[in-house]
């Protein structure tokens, strides 16, 4: 078994996503998760990293600590999210937060471990990190089929700016601003949540799936800034992208990503941002 992994943020200033792998009582966890951009003014938690860099670490950590023999992936989440909340509370006591700022983030996490002798995958979803299984016989399987339904309001909305001459991908989120605050305050209030969130108001409304792995298998685990290299860019099919990452890695697929993005003047037409931070993982039979 070899797992790689690679996490980089759009800018060198601040990386949002997060990939962590841990290995215990016989099983591999792989966690990728891609936290959601702030749309707040400034910095509560963490002025220096930032306050959804503060969400991704902290709710990784929290998890490292209950990963436990016998306990299932959504019990180990719901009780990291309750140490991570204890510790925003400390930190943000009673002060004026809105609950625009609240960090948000989307977490695919993959339990790989051994049954009966047979290799088997647990995939445990919530928002919209991309899943793919490339088979011994050279076949490609999307694990975790997903379209956020907040995808086509986004893209009604860019449409409707740049018919109005709105381009600039600065000035575009300005307009976009009061409607992202809204959709980022009903995710931290809504009932069953879909994505990480602080005080969840019940259960996460996770996705899952199992799936055994064959000899030969491959497993391409990855965020939407990294698949963007299928969606929206059209440069690959997914057979092709996990291909691609398995013959010439994930940091030289990182590279054409960004070199994509520096030479088109397309890569912000259909996006809030013209760049996103990116992080994938890649496990191997």
């Amino acid at each position: 078994m070899k797992i790689v992994h690679i996490s980089a943020g759009a800018t060198s200033r601040r990386n949002y996503y997060h990939v962590a792998v841990f290995d215990h009582a016989g099983a591999t966890d792989i966690l990728v998760i891609d936290g959601g951009t702030s749309v707040a003014e400034r910095d509560y938690l963490d002025p220096v990293h930032g306050d959804v860099t503060w969400f991704v670490h902290a709710i990784t950590a929290a998890l490292e600590q209950e990963l436990a023999p016998g306990r299932g992936q959504q019990e180990s989440v719901h009780a990291a999210i309750g140490a991570v909340g204890a510790r925003f509370e400390q930190i943000a006591g009673h002060s004026a937060m809105p609950l625009y700022a609240w960090p948000i983030a989307a977490m695919t996490w993959i339990r790989i471990d051994v049954r009966d002798g047979v290799q088997r995958a647990a995939l445990y979803s919530l928002g919209d990190c991309t899943s793919l299984l490339h088979t011994a016989a050279g076949g490609c399987i999307d694990l975790d089929p997903f379209v956020n339904p907040q995808d086509a309001v986004l893209q009604a909305e860019i449409a409707q700016l740049r018919a109005e001459g709105v381009s600039d991908p600065e000035r575009r989120r300005e307009r976009m601003l009061p409607m992202l605050r809204a959709r980022r305050a009903f995710q931290n209030t809504q009932p069953g949540p879909t994505v990480l969130c602080l005080r969840p108001n019940c259960a996460f409304q996770a996705r899952v799936r199992s799936v055994d792995l064959e000899p030969g298998t491959s497993l391409l685990i990855m965020t939407d800034g990294f698949y963007r290299l299928v969606d929206p860019y059209g440069c690959y099919t997914d057979d092709a992208l996990v291909e691609a990452c398995l013959e010439r890695g994930l940091a030289t697929m990182l590279d054409e990503l960004r070199t994509y993005e520096a030479v088109s003047d397309a890569t912000g037409a259909r996006a809030v941002k013209a760049a996103d931070d990116a992080s994938a993982a890649i496990w191997t039979a």
